[in-house]
C-alpha cells in the first residue's frame, strides 16, 4: 500500500475544500438550500421539510458546521442553525474566479454535451470513448 502525501495548502484553498466536501452531499445542500431561504431554523423544522430521521439531519448539520458554514445558537433547549454568510462569500469568490478563467472550445463543448450514436448489444451501457484493446482478438462469428 502506498503512502499518504501530505501536502500543505494556503488557509483560502484549505477552507474551500472542506466546503466542497461538505456540500458533496445531496442532502447538506438541501438543507443549505433551506436555510437560504429562511434563516435560523431548529433541526426540528428541517426534518419536517426533508424526509429524512432526526439524527440523520443532525449528522448532516454537524458536517456542515465542521465546514464552518453554519452557526449554531442556543435558546433554551432550542438549538438554532444559520448560514455562516463570510464562507458562503468565501465559496462565491472563489468559483466565480475560477469560472472566469475556464475556456471550453466550440469543440470541446460539443464533445462533451452530445453523442455521436447509440450503443446496441449486450454492451450498451459501455461508454462509446472506453478503451480500447487493438491486440485483443474478437471473437468472429461462424459464415
Amino acid at each position: 500500500m502506498g503512502t499518504t502525501k501530505n501536502l500543505k495548502f494556503d488557509i483560502e484553498t484549505e477552507a474551500i475544500g472542506k466546503i466542497c466536501k461538505a456540500l458533496g452531499h445531496p442532502t447538506r445542500i438541501q438543507i443549505m438550500t433551506l436555510l437560504w431561504r429562511k434563516d435560523n431554523r431548529t433541526c426540528g423544522e428541517i426534518v419536517d421539510l426533508i424526509p429524512l430521521a432526526q439524527s440523520t439531519i443532525s449528522k448532516h448539520l454537524l458536517e456542515l458546521k465542521k465546514a464552518n458554514l453554519v452557526e449554531i445558537k442556543y435558546e433554551g433547549k432550542k438549538t438554532i442553525y444559520s448560514i455562516e454568510v463570510d464562507n458562503i462569500e468565501v465559496l462565491k469568490r472563489f468559483v466565480s474566479n475560477y469560472l472566469s478563467t475556464i475556456e471550453i472550445s466550440e469543440q470541446d463543448k460539443e464533445t462533451v454535451l452530445t453523442t455521436k450514436r447509440k450503443m446496441r448489444g449486450r454492451n450498451r451501457h459501455l461508454k462509446q470513448y472506453n478503451y480500447q484493446f487493438p491486440e485483443k482478438k474478437v471473437k468472429q462469428a461462424a459464415v
